[in-house]
């Protein structure tokens, strides 16, 4: 049942001049249930009406015709607000859960539609650190939570693989590396000689003369430096897909920067016919002038390509392969001029897509206040930081319940969700000051108390018996066991999970995955206060089954909602 539609509907018929799409995007849900389940307030229709908000509620209450879902309605400061039937509610929400399972929260809103996400986006070379997390996981999250929903979604991981940084670290390995030294250490080695590089150009600038035209000779196809390039993306992909598969995170394709090497001629002729490249002391730009913004540098005096040359010729090409309805671009919010400049190149050449390509922002990572850069070798590797929270859960469950089947399996559950939970538990344009203690804490508003309450249910249902479990449990409840769930508790969790597929919807529309994290805390909360106020395995037949049923369809919800954010669902904890 749809109770926000339920009421839209017949309040649409009651209020002349107002359609049942405004009705919904006013009707909420009060804080206070003496408030109400829903209310609307009705402030907006005043000048409309020309009636008081009070006088309009008034006559909506005094007209509302009688519906089994509802029972009783009341006009207060303003406000229509709906009492729900509390039995229809039980009945509604638990048969809907018990019978979707897994697919709980799920729509075909988004059937026959494509989302293309680039997320993640690591460079080659680089340690894999925890400012790359968030894009990882933000992305991660909009492509689980948009597939949820119906969408067809292709998850691009656009590696950083190309650019004037591969010159510098070629010309660092011929003046200060070893191949030996590079196999046994990995990118550990090729980011040393990369911060060495730096290190280096500061006392001798001529170096990053020399850097720039080995950069042009790779792109020239030079055959030394192709086959060093190759041998440092092969090394570092190797790490990158160690973090990927520790994280729980998939692409559908790896086309990094160099992809386009062979497409951007075609793109800079482009540019050329419409006469919007313009030649600036040897390099060839698009002014945006007229926009507010500085020119988008396409063509270096060099002859090498940039950013902007290569992330609109990625975009011609996403859309001509994808026939995308949307773009993503997950990145943090310091790109976000970069974004705005390639994005008006693309409406500048006449592409009616412009319109579709998102850049989502994230607020930046700092240890302390200082911007991580892997110059400076200012990082935290995310490997080392998942490491930690693994071994601090391992000592946990070590303390309170050694005897835990699965435990190292459990404790990488527990400690890679508690990072991932973390970053994803705030809004995500909210700048990051990283520290170990917040890290490494699982107390209060944390993923390990989400998954902690889905053991819990978990634990209690395994009590009651294997007739309970899964597709055992009847998929309906009789009315008369639905109307026993009447208590505050009871009824506040039934809501909660009513919810659900609303704030999914939300996540998406605002491409936020802090709206489902933080429900996810509310519903954990609404769980464990049931949990101690209801007791559970009683002995009147009819009301435990009840509860039972409201144990399962928390169980169901809290796993769908874990694993649409990238987190495990442990059943022991």
């Amino acid at each position: 049942m749809d109770y926000k539609h339920l009421l839209a509907t017949q309040l649409g018929s009651q209020l002349e001049g107002v359609d049942e799409a405004t009705i919904m995007e006013l009707i909420e849900y009060p804080p206070n249930p003496q408030m109400g389940d829903l209310s609307m307030p009705c402030f907006k229709f005043s000048k409309l009406l020309r009636r008081a908000p009070q006088a309009i509620a008034e006559e909506l209450a005094a007209s509302w015709k009688e519906h089994p879902a509802v029972q009783r309605v009341e006009a207060v400061a303003g406000y229509f607000n709906v009492f729900l039937q509390p039995g229809h509610l039980a009945s509604s929400v638990i048969g809907e859960i018990l019978e979707q399972q897994d697919r709980y929260g799920s729509q075909n809103i988004g059937q026959g539609r494509n989302i293309v996400i680039d997320f993640s986006s690591p460079n080659i070379a680089k340690t894999f650190h925890i400012g790359h997390l968030r894009s990882t996981m933000i992305g991660n999250a909009i492509y689980k939570i948009h597939e949820f929903l119906g969408y067809h979604c292709v998850g691009i991981n656009h590696l950083g693989d190309w650019g004037t940084q591969f010159g510098k670290l070629i010309v660092a390995y011929k003046l200060w590396g070893e191949q030996a030294t590079v196999e046994a250490e990995g990118i550990g080695e090729l980011q040393r000689l990369y911060i060495k590089f730096h290190d280096e150009a500061e006392q001798n600038p001529e170096l990053e003369n020399e850097a720039r035209l080995c950069f042009v000779r790779l792109e020239q196809g030079d055959e030394e430096a192709i086959k060093l390039w190759k041998w440092f993306v092969e090394i570092s992909l190797k790490e990158f897909e160690k973090m990927y598969e520790l994280l729980g995170v998939k692409f559908d394709a790896y086309t990094g920067e160099s992809f386009y090497n062979d497409k951007m001629a075609a793109f800079v002729e482009e540019l050329k016919a419409k006469n919007l490249l313009e030649e600036d002391e040897g390099a060839q730009l698009v002014r945006l002038d007229d926009y507010n913004m500085p020119p988008a540098l396409m063509i270096k005096k060099d002859g090498g390509t940039l950013y902007h040359t290569r992330d609109v010729t990625a975009a011609v090409y996403r859309q001509a392969t994808y026939d995308f309805e949307k773009c993503i671009y997950v990145t943090d919010a310091g790109q976000s001029l970069h974004f705005q400049q390639w994005f008006k190149v693309i409406e500048l050449m006449g592409y009616d897509w412009h319109n579709r390509l998102v850049h989502v922002p994230f607020g930046k990572v700092s240890l302390e206040g200082a911007k991580l850069s892997t110059r400076k070798g200012n990082v935290i590797r995310l490997e080392e930081l998942l490491t930690q929270a693994i071994e601090k859960t391992s000592e946990i469950i070590e303390q309170k319940n050694p005897d835990l089947d699965n435990k190292a399996a459990i404790a990488q559950e527990v400690g890679v969700g508690a990072i991932i939970f973390s970053d994803l538990s705030n809004n995500r344009i909210k700048d990051i000051v990283f520290s170990w203690e917040e890290a490494l804490n699982f107390e209060g508003e944390t993923g390990p108390y989400v998954q902690y309450t889905h053991a819990r249910a978990s634990s209690v249902l395994r009590k009651a018996g294997e007739r309970v479990i899964g597709e055992e449990l009847p998929l309906k409840l009789e009315n008369h066991a639905a109307d026993l769930l009447v208590n505050a508790s009871e009824q506040a969790l039934l809501k909660q999970l009513y919810v659900f597929k609303e704030r999914l919807e939300q996540s998406a529309q605002k491409l936020e995955p802090s709206v489902v994290s933080r429900y996810l805390v509310d519903l954990a909360q609404s769980f464990n206060r049931f949990y101690h106020d209801s007791p559970i395995l009683i002995e009147d037949a009819a009301l435990r089954q009840a509860r039972l049923a409201l144990v399962r369809c928390t169980q169901i919800t809290i796993r769908n909602g874990l694993t649409l954010i990238g987190l495990k669902a442990p059943e022991k904890m």
